[in-house]
């Protein structure tokens, strides 16, 4: 009936179970072969039953069947939810075995440089006894190594290293410079966190700095400000505007200008004071090593490489009185869905991804195939404990940890920032209660940290990184206490991130329990349920009404849908840029491979050509016309990017002005750009050429105005840092007489 309806969840595991159970009719014979052949991939139960065996000798584990059908889901093209515990990277492995040796090239793709490099060394063994080569890719690898690493059968690294290296090949200017070869399996480990929570993130490459002088000044005017007074954040603390009065300080203290009418400076005075209003340190981002660290909402994990938009992370700068990093402009960039959409052919795997199926399906086209766990779960989840204030909810927090501590269970306590997860911590240490905390500001311990929480008497305190990809193994005599017990210190606004977190318990059949404790107060339902009724708590601190639970998963579903939305937005303005950007590279990898920027300038500019070809090699001279078309089709897409960044960012008031619909009117601005981008190309190819330095010996490029950024960067953007374009676009439109400027 699921598959009839087509119901989240319901892609059809019976064959692959049916194949899983055949490869265990294989599984003596296999076991009695001194050396293992070839798999033959026409003979799906056959491989399995190898790959089970080449597991069992290469790493001692000998996959279940439930593995064996997570890899054949993969194999099929379909996202593998799996619980934890039950043995990802294995099935992940053997899934990209099987892939290699039907010939195809695979990108296991991880969150982060550390599994990367995990997976690939500990899988290594497997992949050499079935006969594929492996490598790995860190954030400290070399070009050498890269391109060597590409050139293995499987490739493991993080999604950004790979989207890094892509963007650096869009700027290659000799074929011998690429490093990435054609995309064609991504075999993707975490895929709700990459395919849904990072899909939006932009990863950037920059050159030509500009460090941004005017930031600290700004920030010290701002700093001056009192909240009610001179500004105000708006009902769910995402916006923030100055008052009528604000807006006077502001203007007496630059000189009596008039703030809206010089738009540099009204710029630099809302980033400054959406850095001062609405960003928290050890929240929102880190301050470690003398730099701004961002922390990603989805993992509580430092945002490696991460960071706003230039003149907000500017701004942050400047708030905590460190020197502005490099700043510049964008020469080319992409998102994590665009990078993804690249491979012809998608898979994925993670304990979480029923619930977000429906972006799966519609930005991927990607099922979700559930595979059973090889031991029934036996975890006790408790309904959540809703209380009045935030106050009663960290006091009955303490007292539960102190209760269940007593017993020596080993305790994981999920917190919902940084902050939280320090505060807790210096909390238990005051009642003479040790803990372990593990959050973005430790992170490269996680896995050591993690291991231990199931150690008998353990208490770690995490965000809900939570050590996503490492397992919690108990400690003896832990499952006679019950197992690890995990405790929510609220609920987050996805609900997958509850999942996880309490899904660190009860692995493998193991026993284990859960509760949430949350706040009517939290974060959660002041910003996405405000106009809620709420009722009222009891002596004790406790709500006892069942309305309390609705109103909690109320918040958290108006949560998922605006974060849905956003995505969803977010693609429709990416998809004309990921098209047009395709065409481009189309277009360069003709310049950059071949000979087409040859033929095109000299039938441009035949005299020309010519009189060059008299004196100048005819490779020399084809190598000149490229390096001009490829500078100049590089430099009319950064403009291009930058013009369109510009129109995205005021579509909505020029829409509004004209009733007309703000994406038709981005995407006529953007064909109408996309065809000046080519003419501009071609005049200014054929204006270089007639006026270029060509010798013997090249071109000079330096003499010829060609000058590329001595450096480049890579970076990510945190998307979407001001909230929702269309509210700040309205908001913007308040009575001029209120003196009212939302933040933008």
């Amino acid at each position: 009936m699921r598959n009839l309806l087509d119901r989240p969840g319901s892609a059809n595991i019976g064959p692959f179970q049916r194949l899983a159970r055949q490869a265990g009719g294989h599984e003596e014979r296999v076991k009695a072969l001194d050396d293992l052949p070839r798999p033959d991939m026409d003979d799906l139960a056959e491989f399995c039953a190898i790959a089970r065996e080449a597991a069992r000798r290469a790493l001692d584990m000998r996959p279940f069947d439930v593995q064996l059908v997570g890899a054949l889901a993969l194999m099929s093209g379909q996202v593998a939810e799996m619980a934890t515990g039950e043995g990802k990277t294995l099935s992940g492995a053997i899934a990209a075995a099987g892939y290699a040796l039907r010939g195809r090239r695979v990108h296991v793709i991880s969150v982060n440089d550390y599994l990367a490099r995990r997976d690939a060394e500990w899988m290594g063994p497997l992949y050499e006894t079935l006969g594929v080569s492996v490598g790995w890719i860190g954030q400290s690898s070399t070009r050498e190594e890269r391109r060597e690493a590409y050139a293995k059968d499987v490739t493991y690294a993080s999604v950004s290293e790979i989207g890094f290296d892509v963007l650096r090949d869009r700027i290659a200017t000799s074929a011998g410079d690429l490093v990435v070869p054609e995309p064609s399996v991504a075999v993707i480990d975490e895929a709700d966190s990459v395919l849904v929570d990072e899909a939006r993130v932009p990863l950037v490459l920059a050159g030509a700095a500009d460090p941004g002088a005017d930031a600290p000044e700004t920030a010290d005017l701002v700093r001056r400000l009192s909240r009610g007074y001179h500004y105000e954040l708006d009902d769910q603390g995402l916006n923030v505007f100055l008052t009528a009065r604000g807006t006077d300080a502001i203007e007496k203290a630059l000189g009596g200008i008039n703030l809206y009418e010089t738009p540099d400076v009204l710029t630099r005075v809302n980033l400054a004071l959406h850095a001062h209003a609405l960003l928290t340190r050890d929240v929102d981002y880190l301050v470690r090593d003398g730099r701004i660290h961002l922390v990603s909402q989805s993992r509580g994990r430092v945002a490696t490489l991460q960071r706003w938009p230039d003149g907000l992370q500017a701004a942050v700068e400047a708030k905590e009185a460190l020197p502005a990093s490099e700043t510049g402009e964008i020469l080319d960039s992409i998102t994590v869905q665009g990078l993804i959409r690249r491979y012809p052919e998608i898979c994925g795997m993670t304990g979480t991804a029923v619930a977000v199926e429906e972006q799966l399906r519609e930005f991927y086209g990607l099922k979700v195939a559930v595979i059973p766990s090889n031991k029934p779960c036996v975890r006790l989840d408790e309904p959540d404990r809703v209380y009045g204030t935030v106050a009663d909810k960290e006091i009955a927090l303490a007292e539960e940890i102190a209760r269940v501590h007593a017993t020596g269970r080993p305790i994981l306590v999920g917190t919902l920032d940084v902050s939280e997860s320090e505060r807790l911590a210096r909390y238990l240490a005051a009642g003479g209660l040790d803990c372990v905390v593990l959050n973005a500001k430790n992170d490269a311990q996680e896995a050591a940290i993690i291991a231990r929480a199931g150690e008998r008497s353990s208490i770690t305190v995490s965000t809900q990184m939570a050590g996503r990809g490492t397992d919690i193994r108990l400690g003896e005599g832990v499952a006679e206490l019950g197992g690890l017990y995990v405790i929510g210190s609220g609920r987050h606004a996805s609900s997958r991130l509850d999942d996880q977190l309490r899904g660190r318990a009860g692995r493998q059949g193991d026993p284990g329990g859960s509760v949430f404790l949350v706040s009517l107060e939290d974060a959660l339902i002041t910003h996405y349920a405000p106009g809620e009724a709420l009722p009222a708590a009891e002596e004790d601190g406790v709500v006892h009404h069942k309305r309390a639970g609705y109103v909690v998963g109320h918040a958290q579903r108006v949560a998922e849908g605006s974060h849905l939305e956003i995505h969803r937005n977010t693609w429709r303005y990416t998809r004309l840029l990921e098209r047009q950007r395709d065409l481009v590279l189309e277009q360069r990898d003709k310049v950059l491979l071949g000979d087409s920027a040859a033929a095109a300038l000299a039938e441009a500019a035949p005299d020309r050509w010519d009189e060059l070809a008299k004196s100048v090699a005819e490779p020399v001279l084809n190598d000149a016309a490229r390096q001009i078309v490829l500078f100049h089709l590089d430099r009319c897409w950064t403009e291009h990017l930058g013009f369109m960044s510009d129109v995205r960012e005021g579509i909505h008031l020029r829409a509004l002005g004209h009733r007309l619909k703000p994406l038709d009117e981005f995407h006529r601005e953007g064909v109408t750009a996309y065809r000046h981008l080519m003419e501009e190309v071609e005049r200014r190819s054929v204006e270089t050429f007639l006026a270029a330095t060509i010798t013997s010996d090249g071109l000079d490029a330096q003499e010829s105005g060609l000058k590329r950024p001595t450096a480049t960067w890579t970076y990510l953007v945190q998307e979407n840092p001001f909230g929702d374009a269309f509210d700040r676009a309205l908001k913007r439109l308040t009575p001029r007489g209120k003196r009212r400027q939302d933040l933008d």
